[in-house]
């Protein structure tokens, strides 16, 4: 952990100021489940938005990626992982990030110049070859051989969508070896592992494809700390550093199993997803398991954990898994306090899924007894294949009950439908995960307005106590999150529909001003996840109907609105209702 506060601390020597981490979740971002990277809720201000603290900012970032979920139990991979970012926002450019990065690492790290290399854009018919970057790096004491020039699937970024800012990036590696380094560097040799990536959002893609020098121009960089630490601490399993050791030692001791040969795996897993599970249930944004997006995710990650803590076996209504839970909420809450604040609603969150996963389990193993009264020697595809997606069985778990009754299992099978099940769900995730700085249109902008006179119309009806517990937004409607206790009558939908659209023919200004946090939240300015604002806020009133922080973009007049109306009220998980609604 010591890393993040160096690296906090070395850019604010540098004149950085420290943002807090956003939530987990995006806000009114609807292509993504997750925040992904560092600079995913920095879009707006590298679109061009004046950012409250200033054009130097520096953080560390809760993220989370689907993407590598199959592949945990690896010694590098991560569900949740956090990521250490500094920008620039129209500041400092390469010379500046590129000798930052380079002191940082071998100043404050004390990494030996010996075990760097770096690549950077080789150039294209459209962009020349980046020898400023080059020529940076030599400067510092990276030799020719130690720099590789590659192409856009490497070394460039963006534009998010068809057009937009993008750039050329340069990603520094080091030899994770006790081989000697060599002298010249080949990125296809798996003993350099990249450990930091600069970004410089140097050009602007026009519709026509051609490339022009933006203005102002940005830095963007990213450092993931686990593997920085992995880098720091000389081990290849990131699982035997110190961010994890304790929970692996946690799990030996629970289990009186060693971690290695098979253990290994299943342990590792219980580690991860313990630690995702606690971050995503310990967010403001006040995710609980269901069977839709966030919810899912969170859901399948607790589901998932059981299932290998009942491989190592582990009682799984036991309270092993909030023994983890305080483990790591005592590790992060010095860095993310919401963990402490909501730290019971973490623990009945595993406790309930525990609770609902037993009787699953239970459930699985009758269904079991009555496919082997109609099998002869093997359990088929289809049967294992259910025993898994409907009743959360692993195969191992198959195969050994079956094994118990001289059965086979047709593994091959059902690894085939496995994975027409995962080609499935990585189309839907690739559809779903695609975000960037191309999200933000005309009717998006239209929402996020409408979502703040939504907030003060339910306040109106229903009373002070609501206020936003999430929201997502498309070009085609608004959703938002609140908490009620009761669902909404005919009548309160009718009112609040009718408030709304009172406001927008009032034809309200909206105004942005900024201002010190204090201030504003003695103004009576609301903020839905506070904690991820700095001393310094950006607030939009509207008209004498709203105040909220926010960080835009919202329309300059209620009238550009349109008309409002209200498509949907449902339940979205206890306590907390959510209203869908539409412009016209």
């Amino acid at each position: 952990m010591e890393v993040k506060n160096k690296y906090i601390d070395f850019f604010i020597s540098k004149e950085h100021k420290k943002l807090n981490s956003a939530s987990i979740i995006p806000e009114n971002d609807p292509t993504s489940l997750f925040n992904t990277a560092g600079m995913q809720p920095l879009v707006p201000y590298l679109m061009g938005q004046p950012h409250p603290l200033g054009k130097r900012l520096v953080n560390y970032q809760k993220c989370f990626r689907l993407t590598d979920l199959e592949s945990i139990g690896d010694e590098t991979h991560h569900t949740f992982f956090e990521m250490l970012g500094n920008w620039s926002l129209g500041d400092y450019f390469k010379k500046e990030s590129i000798e930052w990065s380079f002191e940082f690492l071998t100043k404050t790290l004390n990494i030996p110049v010996d075990k760097l290399a770096v690549t950077v854009f080789r150039g294209n018919e459209f962009v020349k070859k980046d020898e400023e970057s080059a020529s940076i790096w030599k400067e510092l004491g990276i030799k020719q051989e130690r720099i590789a020039y590659l192409g856009e699937e490497d070394n460039w970024w963006g534009p998010a969508g068809e057009t937009g800012p993008c750039g050329p990036d340069t990603e520094i590696f080091y030899f994770r070896s006790n081989d000697e380094t060599p002298v010249s560097f080949d990125p296809e040799d798996k003993r350099w592992v990249e450990i930091w990536n600069n970004v410089f959002m140097q050009y602007n893609k026009d519709e026509n494809g051609n490339f022009t020098p933006l203005v102002s121009q940005n830095v963007d960089t990213g450092m993931g700390v686990e593997r920085i630490t992995s880098v720091l601490e000389g081990v290849k399993d990131n699982y035997q550093t110190s961010i994890w050791l304790p929970i692996i030692n946690k799990i030996e001791e629970m289990t009186k199993l060693p971690y290695e040969g098979d253990n290994k795996k299943a342990m590792r897993i219980i580690a991860d997803h313990i630690r995702a599970i606690v971050i995503i249930a310990g967010d403001n944004a006040n995710i609980r398991p269901s069977n839709t997006d966030q919810g899912y995710i969170l859901r399948r990650l607790i589901r998932r954990m059981l299932r290998y803590a009942k491989k190592l076996n582990i009682d799984i209504t036991s309270d092993f898994a909030l023994i983890l839970a305080d483990m790591i909420i005592e590790m992060y809450q010095g860095y993310y306090e919401e963990l402490s604040k909501n730290k019971e609603i973490i623990k009945e969150v595993i406790k309930q899924e525990q609770t609902k996963f037993s009787k699953t389990l239970d459930k699985g193993l009758k269904e079991f007894e009555k496919i082997i009264k109609t099998v002869e020697k093997t359990v088929d595809a289809t049967n294992a294949f259910k025993l898994y997606d409907t009743y959360g069985f692993p195969i191992e778990l198959t195969e050994e009950l079956a094994n118990e009754y001289n059965l086979e299992v047709d593994t091959e099978g059902f690894k085939l439908k496995f994975r027409e099940h995962q080609e499935k769900s990585r189309m839907g995730a690739e559809h779903k995960f695609k975000g960037g700085l191309s999200s933000t249109s005309d009717m998006n902008v239209k929402y996020h307005t409408a979502t703040h006179l939504l907030n003060a119309a339910l306040k109106e009806v229903l009373g002070a106590h609501v206020c936003q517990k999430g929201s997502n937004i498309t070009d085609e409607r608004l959703r938002f999150d609140f908490p009620n206790d009761t669902k909404m009558t005919d009548e309160e939908i009718a009112k609040t529909e009718q408030l709304v659209n009172d406001y927008i023919k009032q034809e309200l200004p909206v105004i942005f001003k900024e201002m010190p946090k204090e201030k504003a939240l003695k103004i009576g300015a609301e903020a839905a996840f506070i904690e991820k604002y700095g001393d310094v806020v950006s607030v939009y009133f509207i008209g004498d109907i709203s105040k909220e922080f926010c960080g835009g973009p919202h329309v300059n007049n209620t009238k550009e609105l349109g008309t409002f109306k209200i498509i949907k009220e449902e339940a979205s998980s206890a306590g907390i209702r959510r209203i869908k609604a539409v412009l016209s």
